[in-house]
């Protein structure tokens, strides 16, 4: 029993070390690593991530300063978090976990990588932060719902990035506690952020709870304190936010560690989509061409329902943003081109007549099948009902990336060359992999952020 969420959290945070870690653990966290990078990168173009890079670029720090990915200037360690987590997250490429909510854990590799950078930390603590701010994200996730209510999950992220950034940032568990309450407080974001007409801030909200996690920190090394108790409290996070929870034994000691269940992106979109994706694509090569095509209804679960096909503009697609998170686009994509890819979402390509065409004979529903396959597996299925009367249909259950579906050590490195080819040259990328490889012997996590610099 969790009589303080906020002490067992920071009791785990603080106890947790790198040799607690199994070997297939440690693979993990550098295999997600490789993969966020990647996906910075490949958004690196993006006008949110310049417009972010342009923020941090305009204020250093002389104690403190930290890299912002991709160049040679520096920030203060919460604007270079959000710098670098704009780019993380802008093309929705990176990983996913979901049970009673679901996010992106990998959000946390941008104030791991900040608060690494800034106190010089070695490779093996860099990875320990990185386990730990998944097994609170993931853990945290499991026990709650918070959508129903109207907020996002940025709430789950600002708390695990502060466990990871108290760790790296070197709090006692005292501090640790206070950077916790610190984090919760003046934090909850509200879930209008991946709703409507969705803007760029979609791509960000997770990169603010970032920021906002390392500034926490910062402020409980310096010796503030917040409120408490933040769970349990009067008018806490129970009260305002989520009804009463406790937490599981976090992995360690033979339990089993929430990096192993994470999933990694085929397609630059939403996760519960993944499937869907590949059920159109199986379904294309049974007809003869998109012209055949009267219906197509698809079968979803909830949550699947709710956040990519939930309202009128995911069939009406105004902005990169709002494509990645609709249900009916990238499907109408995958029929249309075979595949979804970062070049569909182009203003060209969400103008194009015939996928709008196609996209107005979708329907998305919400199944039983698909639900009690849930949160075991994102399955959904697709049926085309041709214009002669015939029904042919595909199920998924287990898409490319998902755990039972793994990607391979040379799928991730394939997916890091092709998103990372047009700003690096091939042996600087084959440096940055080789490091990452062997990230527990590096001394400085900022050898592997400046390999990244494309200023030199």
């Amino acid at each position: 029993m969790n009589d303080n969420i906020a002490e067992y959290l920071a009791s785990y945070g603080s106890s947790i070390r790198y040799e607690d870690l199994p070997p297939e653990v440690v693979h993990r966290a550098k295999i997600l690593l490789i993969d966020t990078l990647a996906c910075a990168m490949g958004g690196y173009t993006g006008e949110p991530c310049k417009i972010a890079r342009r923020m941090a670029s305009r204020i250093n720090s002389c104690d403190m300063p930290v890299s912002i990915l991709g160049s040679s200037r520096k920030s203060t360690p919460e604007l270079a978090t959000f710098a670098n987590g704009v780019m993380i997250r802008y093309l929705d490429f990176n990983d996913s976990y979901f049970s009673k909510e679901g996010g992106h854990p990998s959000d946390n590799f941008a104030a791991i990588l900040s608060c690494a950078d800034a106190v010089h930390a070695g490779g093996k603590d860099a990875i320990v932060a990185t386990v730990l701010a998944y097994e609170v994200f993931c853990r945290l996730t499991d026990r709650f719902t918070i959508s129903p209510q109207g907020f996002d999950h940025a709430i789950t992220g600002v708390i695990s990035a502060v466990t990871g950034a108290s760790k790296l940032l070197g709090l006692s568990q005292k501090q640790m506690v206070e950077a916790i309450n610190l984090a919760v407080a003046p934090n909850i974001a509200l879930g209008q952020t991946r709703k409507g007409k969705v803007s760029m801030w979609k791509g960000c909200a997770l990169a603010n709870a970032g920021r906002n996690a390392v500034f926490a920190a910062l402020l409980a090394k310096e010796g503030m304190t917040g409120p408490s108790p933040i769970f349990e409290g009067y008018s806490g996070f129970f009260k305002a936010v989520s009804g009463e929870f406790t937490l599981e034994e976090f992995g360690g000691n033979g339990r089993p560690f929430r990096i192993m269940d994470v999933m990694i992106k085929r397609y630059p979109c939403g996760a519960v989509a993944q499937t869907a994706i590949d059920a159109a694509i199986l379904l294309r090569e049974r007809i003869t061409g998109i012209d055949e095509i009267a219906e197509i209804n698809v079968g979803t679960f909830k949550f699947g329902k709710t956040a990519m096909a939930n309202d009128a503009e995911k069939w009406h697609p105004k902005t990169r943003e709002t494509a990645d998170h609709s249900m009916p686009y990238v499907i109408a994509v995958a029929l249309k081109c075979g595949s979804v890819e970062l070049s569909n979402f182009t203003e060209a390509c969400l103008n194009d007549p015939e996928i709008l065409e196609l996209i107005q004979k979708i329907k998305v529903e919400e199944t039983e099948e698909c639900n009690k396959l849930y949160p075991e597996s994102y399955a959904n299925r697709v049926e085309i009902i041709t214009r002669s009367g015939e029904k042919i249909s595909e199920r998924v259950q287990y898409y490319r990336g998902h755990p039972r579906n793994p990607l391979t050590d040379d799928e991730i490195d394939e997916k890091f060359h092709s998103l990372v080819k047009e700003l690096l040259p091939s042996p600087k990328r084959k440096d940055i992999l080789s490091l990452i490889r062997n990230l527990e012997a590096v001394d400085d996590i900022g050898k592997l952020i400046e390999l990244f610099n494309m200023d030199r």
